[in-house]
C-alpha cells in the first residue's frame, strides 16, 4: 500500500509548522551554534522514536521475526544473515508491529525499493 502523501494545503501547514519549531529552537538555543545543534539532533532522534520505535525495541522485533520466520528470508527463501537484516513494513503508517512487519535480507530489501521507486 502507498504511503499517503500530503496535499499541497498540507504541505503549507507542514511548513509553516516547520518554520515554528525552527524558530523555537533557535531561541532556545541563544546563538549557540552547538547548542543549537544538539537541541536539532534530540528533537530529529525523538521524532524518528515516534515512528520507528527505539533501537531495542526493533532488536526484539527483529529476534521475534527471525524465529517466526526460522531464520529464512520470506522473499528469497535464503537463509538471513545475522547482520544487515531490514524490518520491511507492510504499509509504513501502521509501524513497526509483528503483524505489520517481516524480517527481509538486504539483497531483497534493496530489490523492494528499487521496484517501489524509492532507491
Amino acid at each position: 500500500m502507498p504511503n499517503r502523501r500530503l496535499t499541497p494545503e498540507e504541505i503549507v501547514k507542514a511548513r509553516v509548522l516547520l518554520d515554528s519549531i525552527r524558530a523555537q529552537l533557535e531561541e532556545l538555543s541563544a546563538g549557540d551554534p552547538d547548542l543549537l545543534f544538539a537541541y536539532r539532533r534530540k528533537v530529529y532522534k525523538e521524532l524518528t522514536y515516534d515512528e520507528r520505535d527505539k533501537p531495542m525495541v526493533r532488536r526484539q522485533l527483529k529476534a521475534l521475526k527471525r524465529g517466526e520466520q526460522k531464520g529464512i528470508c520470506p522473499c528469497c527463501q535464503n537463509p538471513l544473515t545475522e547482520k544487515y537484516c531490514v524490518l520491511d513494513r507492510f504499509e509504513a503508517a501502521k509501524g513497526y508491529t509483528p503483524e505489520n512487519t517481516r524480517l527481509i535480507c538486504q539483497a531483497c530489501d534493496v530489490a523492494s525499493q528499487v521496484s517501489k521507486g524509492y532507491a
